[in-house]
């Protein structure tokens, strides 16, 4: 009897652990664009978005007042964060330029124009209040006279002053649409560099081209 009612309370501490209702996860999703911005990167294939370790986790992170970053297990990320970081920020870019930015790996035969690398610096609600989204982004175009970008990004999204992790996740998505953009309009404080030669031709590229024609023939 003892063992069997050891059993049960085993089974019911089990149950209340994996209980999914008492876990939260909590989407990106920027609003839809309402504006609509000239298209300046045409094709571009956009790598996955280097986030910092505290904001690469399932856990929601935030800053408290003692300055440390915390998180609680209940509190999480629906999706990968670099994934839906990298394809939030790709989708915003096309759906407010008409440019045609795709994530890493390039699905297309064509070949890109241009690629846009992010690397995020910060990325968390502060204790001092507001969510900030800092680092620097690059585009790069291989082709000659291309103009080469490396810019930096600050932004800031209000927050109320104990916010809580759907907050957080409204002020991160609202980061993200600023982000996208400041991508899209290639502003923010950096400089332009341009591509003074000629790519060096890709293997497959050489071996597609057709052969001469036969002497005599």
């Amino acid at each position: 009897m003892r063992q069997l009612l050891i059993a049960t309370a085993m089974l019911t501490a089990l149950a209340s652990c994996s209980n999914g209702e008492k876990t939260a996860r909590y989407l990106i999703d920027p609003p839809v664009p309402a504006e609509r911005l000239p298209n300046r990167l045409g094709t571009a294939e956009l790598k996955d978005v280097s986030l910092p370790e505290y904001a690469s986790g399932d856990e929601v992170s935030w800053q408290s007042t003692d300055g440390a970053v915390r998180s609680n297990t209940k509190q999480l990320w629906a999706d990968d964060p670099q994934r839906a970081v990298t394809l939030t920020l790709a989708r915003t870019i096309s759906d407010i330029s008409g440019a045609t930015v795709i994530a890493e790996p390039w699905p297309l035969a064509e070949p890109p124009r241009r690629t846009v690398e992010v690397r995020v610096e910060k990325a968390l609600a502060q204790a001092s209040g507001g969510y900030r989204l800092s680092g620097r982004y690059f585009v790069s175009d291989a082709g000659a006279g291309g103009a080469n970008q490396a810019r930096s990004f600050d932004i800031t999204i209000p927050l109320a002053e104990k916010p809580g992790p759907a907050a957080i996740a409204r002020a991160q998505s609202q980061a993200i649409a600023q982000l996208a953009r400041q991508i899209a309009t290639l502003g923010g404080p950096g400089s332009a560099i341009r591509t003074k030669a000629a790519p060096v031709p890709r293997l497959d590229d050489i071996f597609s081209q057709p052969l001469p024609p036969l002497e005599g023939s």
